[in-house]
């Protein structure tokens, strides 16, 4: 693309058609922003487009759409082509810092995420030269640059806090502390020195023209890039707002984050001046207001006192039992109290209310705060602070009860203090695995929880009934089953709660619920047990997602999922009416796929339908095709990237469970699935693969015979991931299936071209991985078309090729094959190596017979051998930096694993001494004398008892 007035009026037209509402006008220009960013300069032209364009609309646009090209396309990952040309690489970096620092604070933002995210790949070796322009900028005296060059610094620096310990990343430190830190203390002091004066001037009272006019004009600059010194976070000075902090909030706030951060890391160092943070921050605390504006400081107050209390050389602060009822009175309870901020969330944002509250983004709240001191202070004062907790428990209790309408705030944060109490460590997994023994769940359960589960007014109190429910999931490994078995009917039954808090609250503990293991492992709720409440639960579970804001709620999907998972075959009646809802509704979030967890639990559910379905009854699966298959048309034809891979998932589910031959509807699909285009996108590759082996297994014999023509088309699919380090096993998978079901003679031809293909990528890029799988592959060949055939096609691609693969791969290799299936394929195809193959006993290859029968023997008796060289760096798909929707394997389409050798050998090392009695019937003494000479006497010993076994002997 050249960089010209035609191009960018092109780029234009099309970014204002991405944010038009309609589908039908947006989703095409979106593919065609797509098809063009792979050409030179596409780039450098959206650079241009957000510098120069007269649209601020655009120039947003524009810097959105370039870090995103950048997120998807800086990494260049091996054996893949390199998405950004180097001259725009060179270009970009170039230019990038200048831009950035020179645009206005929208796109500053953008572009600043774009350069953090090539330092993450570039920096410091491909990059040396950013730190120093970083740097140079502090001298501008502009704070619009400088917060810019902040803002930077915090996206490039903040990975260094969970980054591994390695040499590299202590030298990658060093390297930033050498250039940065001495220009940063610097700039600390001048601009904390500003700040100082300004005080001054406050406290003094002195009117405003009294202040320096530099002061005057750049005041709120100043006080912004203080506190971006400290968090690199810039905001408007709002002191008189209740519902948004100030500067001065936010600095004191993040004045404790630092100072709490000290405490944890530099303990030694801080020691001297932590008593005057605490006796600090404590007057902080029990001035600070109620008001919203206060929370962050709040909390971060909290979370001080949180970290210090814990750590034992602090033990002696705390350890007064006056101190500790001062903390209680004065910051813990005030701060669990549910405010009418709270109310309001609960009520109108309870999307962000839920997030908050199960999925743990409530760090920054005081609640959070207050809870995480509790089990501080519990540490070492576990005793004291129950007590002192348990008179404001008992009062809170009786408060409510004197007038619940009025003090229903009292018994929430009554039990807000319990749960906090009674945690001691937690998983997401089983919720409270460890409690205060001080406190009695199972009698709080039964006189206050279970009295809101049980209320029959579904509008009352929804609070508490919320609080209710999250009680009995939080300690669901507390209590009693017959106490959970008593809250299932209570929690169906809240599923259908107006609150969205509420019967998403009802969802996620059912879901909970049910994953929950008993002895035996089994379900510790059973399908017997569930048995009167199946249909309401699953007319409930579908009605919530009827409910105003729940059309597409994660947590009640899941829900559906696991019920399903649980029921099994007690859900047949009810899948002809539950398939059509949930086909209606992925039918409904194709359109615009917006929530990737809810999708996911859709597809799952969709599987789970099928599986349990046609276990009972396969004849069924053309039903779910019927079904399905006009919304999965759809998807693909529109291209929804989101949802491909998954549909071809749910594809090879129903085709592998096909008894007869392979119907004409997939047939019609089969020449689309080897387009190249779809194998470009990475997250499509497994499900692909998967997809194109059931059509193998179920129709191998119609593809060779009506789709004969498509068999290169599976071979330069092959040819296509052999090559990637990434998907070399996919590409594995595929030849395996190939071998094992194609007709011998549709294959032929294309077999010696097979074989040179994989020794080339030998001989250019040969890893650990590759070797396992081409071991594999060679072997089960070899068990397919017999030893003969192996040795005298790698023969014919050189002389001597054979004892060479031998020598060089499978002998020192064949100790690192895992899996059982991977390990019996590889132990028949070496049997009959040594067995059936004549060139192993009557010709040079004869001297590797007795170290091949060795190396078998190891893969039989020794560990595997795991190790990789230091120098392999493999990347997984997911973990693969692209514009393509990452693969989500689904649960419960899962494929069993298949053994192409079956039940014809059970046990190959009965194999091995039958095959040997045999060869040495043959060969009279020659077995013998190889044996007795060459094996070692460990490897012997266990061979005679292979033969002891199988109850031959050798001649």
């Amino acid at each position: 693309m050249e960089l010209n007035d035609g191009n960018l009026q092109t780029l234009t037209e099309f970014m204002r058609k991405t944010l038009d509402p309609d589908q039908s006008v947006r989703r095409p220009a979106e593919k065609f922003l797509e098809s063009v960013e792979g050409n030179q300069n596409y780039p450098i032209l959206l650079l241009t487009l957000l510098e120069k364009s007269q649209d601020n609309v655009i120039r947003v646009c524009a810097a959105v759409t370039f870090k995103n090209y950048i997120k998807r396309n800086w990494r260049i990952i091996e054996d893949e082509p390199n998405k950004i040309s180097d001259p725009d690489r060179t270009t970009i970096k170039a230019n990038i810092v200048h831009l950035m620092l020179s645009s206005p604070e929208q796109i500053q933002k953008q572009l600043s995420d774009a350069i953090s995210i090539i330092g993450r790949e570039d920096f410091p070796m491909k990059w040396p030269d950013l730190l120093t322009e970083m740097v140079t900028r502090f001298q501008s005296g502009d704070f619009h640059i400088i917060n810019g060059v902040l803002r930077t610094a915090h996206s490039l620096f903040k990975r260094y806090r969970h980054e591994f310990k390695s040499n590299e990343l202590w030298l990658e430190i060093k390297l930033v502390l050498d250039t940065f830190a001495s220009p940063l203390t610097e700039l600390f002091k001048v601009v904390y020195r500003v700040c100082l004066i300004l005080i001054s001037f406050f406290q003094l009272s002195l009117p405003s023209q009294d202040l320096p006019e530099f002061f005057e004009d750049n005041m709120e600059t100043w006080m912004s890039n203080f506190h971006n010194l400290l968090t690199l976070d810039n905001k408007l000075l709002q002191t008189d707002d209740e519902e948004e902090a100030g500067l001065l909030e936010l600095l004191k706030s993040q004045i404790c984050d630092n100072a709490a951060l000290y405490a944890q890391k530099y303990d030694e160092e801080f020691q001297p001046y932590l008593p005057r943070f605490v006796t600090a921050i404590w007057n902080l605390l029990v001035s600070a207001g109620q008001e919203v504006k206060y929370d962050l400081l709040v909390s971060n107050a909290i979370q001080f006192l949180a970290s210090v209390c814990e750590r034992p050389h602090y033990k002696h602060l705390f350890e007064d039992q006056n101190t500790l009822t001062s903390i209680c009175e004065k910051v813990i309870v005030p701060n669990m109290e549910f405010r009418s901020a709270d109310e309001e969330a609960f009520e109108d944002n309870s999307e962000e209310y839920i997030r908050r509250d199960l999925e743990g983004s409530d760090i920054d709240t005081r609640r959070r705060a207050a809870c995480d001191l509790v089990r501080g202070l519990c540490k070492f004062f576990e005793g004291p602070v129950t007590a002192i907790f348990s008179g404001y428990v008992n009062s809170m209790l009786g408060e409510y009860a004197k007038n619940p309408v009025v003090n229903w705030k009292h018994k929430d944060a009554a039990i807000y203090l319990v749960t906090s109490l009674a945690s001691k460590a937690q998983t997401a997994k089983h919720g409270i695995t460890q409690a205060n023994e001080l406190v009695n769940l199972t009698e709080f359960f039964v006189n206050h929880i279970l009295t809101d589960l049980n209320s029959q007014n579904v509008n009352e109190f929804p609070v508490l009934k919320a609080d209710a429910i999250k009680y009995v999931m939080i300690f669901r490994s507390q209590l009693p089953k017959e106490q959970l078995l008593q809250a299932v009917p209570l929690l169906v039954a809240h599923l259908q709660a107006e609150s969205t808090v509420e019967h998403t609250y009802a969802a996620h503990a059912l879901e909970r619920l049910f994953t929950m293991r008993g002895p035996n492992n089994s379900t510790l709720i059973t399908p017997t047990e569930m048995a009167p409440f199946t249909e309401q639960l699953l007319n409930n579970l579908f009605k919530a997602l009827a409910l105003p804001g729940s059309s597409e709620n994660e947590y009640i999907m899941k829900a559906i999922m696991r019920s399903f998972s649980l029921l099994q075959e007690t859900i047949v009646p009810y899948i002809p009416t539950l398939i059509g809802q949930l086909t209606h509704k992925l039918l409904l979030v194709s359109k615009n796929p917006s929530k990737p967890h809810f999708n996911h639990y859709l597809f799952e559910s969709l599987c789970l339908s099928i599986r349990i379905t046609c276990k009972a009854n396969p004849t069924t699966v053309g039903s779910f095709e019927e079904a399905l298959f006009p919304v999965f048309t759809e998807i693909l034809q529109n291209d929804v990237q989101e949802f491909v891979p998954y549909v071809f998932q749910v594809m090879s589910l129903l085709l592998e469970i096909h008894t007869s031959s392979i119907p004409n509807s997939y047939m019609a699909l089969f020449p689309h699935l080897l387009q190249p285009v779809l194998w470009e996108r990475t997250g499509n590759i497994p499900p692909l693969v998967r997809l194109l082996q059931a059509y193998l297994e179920k129709g191998a014999a119609t593809i060779a015979s009506s789709a004969a023509d498509k068999i290169p088309g599976l071979l330069g699919v092959f040819q296509k991931l052999i090559a990637s380090k990434a998907n070399d096993h996919q590409g594995f998978y595929l030849m395996n299936s190939i071998i094992e079901h194609m007709p011998t003679e549709s294959i032929v031809q294309y077999r010696k071209q097979i074989f040179i293909l994989l020794f080339q990528r030998l001989q250019s890029s040969k890893t650990t991985k590759f070797i396992k799988s081409f071991m594999v592959f060679i072997n089960l060949y070899g068990v397919k078309y017999g030893a003969i055939a192996l040795q005298e096609i790698f023969d014919s691609i050189q002389p001597k090729m054979f004892g060479m693969v031998l020598e060089k791969i499978v002998i020192p290799e064949v100790q690192k094959v895992s899996g059982p299936v991977e390990k019996k394929i590889c132990a028949v195809g070496i049997i009959k190596i040594l067995t059936e193959c004549p060139a192993m006993m009557d010709t040079e290859y004869t001297k590797l017979w007795t170290p091949l029968l060795q190396a078998l023997i190891g893969l039989f008796e020794l560990p595997e051998d795991d190790s990789i060289p230091d120098d392999e760096h493999f990347i997984d798909i997911e973990d693969t930096a692209s514009y393509q929707t990452a693969f989500s394997q689904l649960a419960f389409a899962g494929k069993k694993e298949h053994d192409p050798i079956g039940d014809a050998v059970s046990n190959p090392k009965i194999l091995l001494a039958q095959s040997l009695h045999k060869l040495s019937t043959a060969c009279p003494g020659r077995v013998l004398s190889m044996l007795s000479t060459s094996l070692n006497a460990e490897a012997l010993q266990y061979l005679q008892g292979y033969l002891l076994a199988a109850s031959v002997q050798l001649v």
